[in-house]
């Protein structure tokens, strides 16, 4: 159980903040490439509780910039884009993407404000199908090499969705790996074949066993937590019998986004974006390591869940969700379809738009809920006394950084310590751009020798408090 004041200090976002300031020291995903399609590139944003818009100009570069206009506060998002810039239509000021101002039409031919006014404008690129921003203090720290920043546009498929709460909730639905075997469980399975593109429908690696089997009849994951470089490390190992383990292997990658396994060949690297302290978007990147991604199917499939422009989803609390009472006797857990998005909207935003912490009562299985907090609050602390946060790299540490493993699969449970490490390897042994991009493969010892070394697992602290 929290504090009302800890659950204020990590949940709100806006400027001034303490865990705003803690997030605006990463580069946030602000809007997918996609939305800049079109005759006319630009999209007004909120990201933690800030007005902005983007846009590509006429010479193709990116900018992000404060979208009321610093003259008299009109709407950018309604701006010109035109000679290389961002014009204001009320008075025909000029904005450039790096926020100087280059004309003021109506003022005399040598005013001064040309060379003193800057509009407040944000580092900005393209990654992984998304443009990325960066709002806080000095210069943006490097990419973290990920799987998704390092693999062709070939091989990763981006889609967002918007979810009414708060940004923290919905990231810790993430780092969750009981709730699987309870709100994502299918009463019957299907072909693993004609799942492709979706969560909790296919086969597990090396198994023709669904994920919905598994998960449905052995609902008491043993789970451990590891601090690693980039955040969390969660194991949930489920015992199918005195032969067979079932593991799963996700990550936290600090501050807010978490990495599980999509298919033998197929994982996501997921990151939940506050709009403010009561929406946040969560943007889904698709690594594939053996074909190209079907973006065509991918991206029809989630369309018919959501409504473009602004990624609502079509199931929310307006309509319950989708809710049906003889779905949920007969079919799913839920009673609200098919996608697993879905059931984790319905689950975080139906805890009310911030969830109050100080009625809660974690348990056992909450062990990675309740050590991303702590991680949280310390990088709070850190930020407010000047210092650098987790995952806020050097150069050489950000290009050194690899993965994270995500695995999915079955061996012998004297074998898992290795196996998921051995899964990971043969993926990318097997990768062409993996093996191209010249990054190292670790190979676990082989099955039935020197068992790997296991990873340090968190200590168990007392609960916040």
């Amino acid at each position: 159980m929290m504090s009302a004041a800890q659950n204020e200090r990590l949940t709100r976002v806006g400027p001034g903040t303490p865990a705003g300031a803690l997030l605006r020291r990463y580069w946030q995903p602000v809007a997918l490439l996609d939305e800049l399609q079109g005759e006319r590139p630009l999209r007004p944003v909120r990201l933690m509780g800030q007005d902005l818009v983007l846009f590509r100009d006429d010479r193709g570069r990116l900018g992000l910039l404060d979208r009321d206009c610093p003259h008299r506060g009109a709407d950018l998002a309604y701006g010109r884009l035109e000679d290389g810039g961002l014009r204001c239509p009320f008075h025909g000021w000029l904005f450039d993407v790096e926020g100087r101002l280059r004309e003021a039409p109506a003022e005399p031919d040598h005013s001064p404000l040309c060379q003193r006014l800057r509009q407040g404008a944000y580092p900005v690129l393209e990654r992984a199908g998304a443009v990325w921003a960066y709002l806080g203090p000095g210069e943006p720290p490097p990419f973290p090499a990920l799987d998704p920043f390092v693999a062709p546009d070939s091989h990763v498929f981006a889609f967002k969705g918007l979810i009414a709460c708060n940004w923290l909730q919905a990231v810790e639905v993430g780092i969750d790996p009981a709730h699987a075997s309870f709100l994502h469980r299918f009463f019957e399975d299907e072909d693993p074949d004609a799942a492709y593109g979706r969560q909790f429908r296919s086969a597990s690696a090396d198994s023709t066993i669904p994920m919905t089997r598994v998960m449905r009849e052995h609902c008491r994951p043993q789970i451990s937590v590891e601090q690693t470089d980039h955040g969390l490390r969660l194991t949930a190992l489920r015992e199918i019998d005195a032969n067979r383990m079932h593991v799963r292997i996700t990550n936290l990658v600090f501050p807010q986004a978490f990495v599980i396994p999509l298919s033998a060949e197929m994982t996501i690297l997921q990151v939940h974006v506050p709009v403010d302290d009561t929406h946040n978007y969560w943007y889904a990147f698709f690594t594939s390591f053996g074909a190209p991604v079907d973006k065509a199917t991918m991206r029809a499939q989630r369309l018919e869940l959501y409504e473009l422009p602004d990624y609502v989803p079509r199931l929310n609390r307006g309509n319950q969700w989708g809710f049906d009472p003889r779905e949920q006797r007969e079919r799913t857990y839920t009673g609200m379809g098919d996608d697993i998005n879905v059931h984790d909207q319905w689950a975080v935003e139906s805890q009310g738009p911030i969830q109050d912490r100080t009625r809660e009562h974690l348990a056992t299985s909450d062990r990675a809920i309740a050590a991303n907090r702590r991680l949280l609050l310390r990088a709070i602390d850190t930020v407010a006394q000047g210092g650098t946060p987790p995952m806020v790299l050097a150069p050489a540490e950000a290009a050194a950084l690899r993965g994270p493993v995500t695995v999915d699969g079955i061996c012998a449970p004297a074998d898992w310590p290795r196996y998921w490490r051995q899964v990971d390897a043969r993926r990318r042994a097997g990768c062409s751009w993996w093996v191209a991009s010249g990054a190292p493969v670790s190979i676990a010892p082989p099955l039935g020798g020197a068992a790997a070394p296991a990873a340090q697992p968190m200590p168990e602290p007392p609960p916040v408090r």
